[in-house]
């Protein structure tokens, strides 16, 4: 029998209790530091790492290893699982190695965190949450739906007092989401008026920026504007360059960010490892089509005038990136139109206007913003900038992936195989990364970078979030065509001493719980 894939409760031969909770023998440690592996054990007790190394003593349980890899639990620090508490299991971040996920990026997130850590506690998650604050979603409550236009006195002093609430309530930072409504709209004083207010907690400032584009030098000079005069830790959300135009500055935009540093700044970055994004399909539209209530919306394009602004604009974002048509857009999840979902949108327009000219793709996706919108998932980015970033020593490895049902809908592949696909692909196959320093942007850099104390390393007092793989079989076989797959190659995950995952299969313990700022 395999000792490795199954937990032997062991006897003591007294009555005296175990000295440990739990035992792991005959593991390789990639202890989060990025050194090299170490043979040993780990031994846990109350949920905490007592012991690392030749350790002696019993226990009420024993893991053996195998001579498998034994990590840190991954963290997670780009995903959006203001859901989470819907689908507490996570099963889709456990079985890549993920134990700690942070949510509340790109602007967007609950308001009152108090009360979001309270429901988590509540569905008993099996994952450890922590979250950020927001700006968009503070905007929203503290503005209406009037958002082309700076707050007055009144709105910007209510927004600072959601963010000073809920860095009380233990968000770890401040988010941004410069492309979405009604982030778009906000002037650069007006995030660091409220930057000011996560850096008296010691937060982050972590920024989906205004532009990813070849504009996107005028976009590192803002967050490197905030984070100067906020006196702020800023992180660059899932560096990228998308559009054939930006493609080939990656080297250029590390050069920024390094001078940055240079001169005293504490700025990061977190990547996923595929060369697709995913969001609302209506970010193919000008933001100024979208402000106010989707009647307004409506409303605009009745207007044949207005309608013909939109769709001049939207012509300008092509040129922009060097697009022809959309035909580089698929369709994630349509609310009005299931049937939609993994088409492009030329495949659309053929469905449903009988052409895929450019003008029908146009109205394609005008409909569908009417009838409620869709995410989609634009193929925007060149795999030498995707590896140039990777190989940056503060790049981080995040999915922006969420909690997933098998089945629904056709979701990016990232939210299943993100970690596993750095580990199998970028690490095992392309040796673009050894695997001691893959680890290390997964786990102890980003608990570094967020305050996550005690958390990302293998070491006595640490949190016992724990991951045991494989490293030669290490898959990722969730697609963009056929995406509802689990990652493959994790044997068991930990999460605060808690066996998640035994064995390769879902258990009913729930160890998670919210994660709260600097503890």
């Amino acid at each position: 029998m395999n000792s490795g894939l199954i937990l032997a409760f062991l006897l003591t031969g007294s009555a005296l209790a175990a000295d440990f909770d739990l035992l792991i023998t005959n593991a390789q440690i990639a202890d989060g530091s990025g050194g090299p592996l170490a043979h040993g054990c780990i031994a846990v007790k109350a949920g905490r790492i007592v012991a690392v190394g030749q350790v002696k003593g019993s226990a009420d349980a024993v893991i053996d290893a195998g001579g498998k890899v034994a990590a840190p639990g991954f963290i997670d620090v780009h995903t959006h699982s203001e859901d989470i508490c819907l689908i507490p299991a996570a099963e889709n971040f456990l079985r890549m190695g993920v134990t700690t996920i942070i949510t509340g990026n790109c602007g967007h997130s609950r308001t009152d965190v108090a009360k979001f850590f309270h429901e988590i506690e509540e569905s008993k998650v099996a994952l450890n949450v922590a979250t950020l604050i927001g700006h968009g979603s503070v905007r929203e409550q503290g503005m209406g739906g009037s958002f082309i236009r700076a707050p007055n006195e009144d709105q910007l002093a209510t927004m600072k007092e959601l963010v000073d609430q809920a860095m009380k309530d233990g968000a770890v930072g401040l988010s941004t989401g410069l492309i979405y409504v009604p982030g778009s709209f906000a002037k650069t004083a007006e995030l660091i008026a409220l930057a000011k207010v996560a850096s008296a907690y010691d937060g982050i400032y972590v920024s989906h920026m205004r532009y990813e584009t070849v504009r996107i030098f005028e976009a590192l000079d803002e967050i490197i504007r905030i984070a100067k005069e906020a006196k702020i830790r800023a992180e660059v959300s899932h560096i990228k360059l998308s559009g054939p135009t930006a493609w080939g500055k990656a080297h250029e935009v590390l050069a920024v960010l390094d001078k940055a540093r240079a001169d005293g700044l504490q700025i990061t970055h977190d990547q996923y490892a595929y060369t697709a994004s995913s969001t609302g399909l209506r970010q193919t539209l000008p933001d100024s089509a979208l402000e106010g209530e989707p009647a307004d919306f409506v409303a605009r394009i009745s207007d044949p005038q207005k309608k013909a602004s939109i769709i001049a604009g939207m012509a300008e974002m092509r040129a922009r990136q060097g697009r022809k048509d959309y035909g580089y857009a698929v369709i994630a999840r349509c609310k009005a139109d299931p049937t939609l979902n993994g088409k492009t949108i030329p495949e659309a327009a053929k469905i449903q206007r009988g052409s895929d000219s450019l003008g029908d793709q146009i109205e394609v996706i005008l409909e569908i913003e009417t009838q409620g919108g869709a995410s989609a998932i634009f193929h925007g980015m060149n795999e030498d900038d995707l590896q140039t970033f990777m190989q940056h020593p503060l790049t981080m490895i995040a999915s922006d992936g969420g909690p997933r049902r098998l089945g629904e809908d056709v979701p990016h592949p990232r939210s299943y195989g993100n970690n596993a696909r750095v580990l199998g692909r970028y690490v095992r196959e392309l040796k673009l990364l050894t695997l001691p320093e893959a680890v290390r942007r997964m786990t102890s850099l980003p608990a570094q970078t967020f305050h996550l104390k005690d958390r990302g390393m293998i070491k006595a007092g640490a949190h016992a979030d724990i991951v045991i793989f494989d490293p030669d079989k290490i898959t990722d076989p969730s697609t963009f065509s056929d995406p509802h797959h689990y990652a493959e190659g994790f044997d068991h995950v930990i999460v605060n001493g808690g066996v998640t995952i035994h064995g390769g299969i879902l258990t009913k313990v729930r160890s998670g719980g919210p994660l709260r700022m600097g503890k």
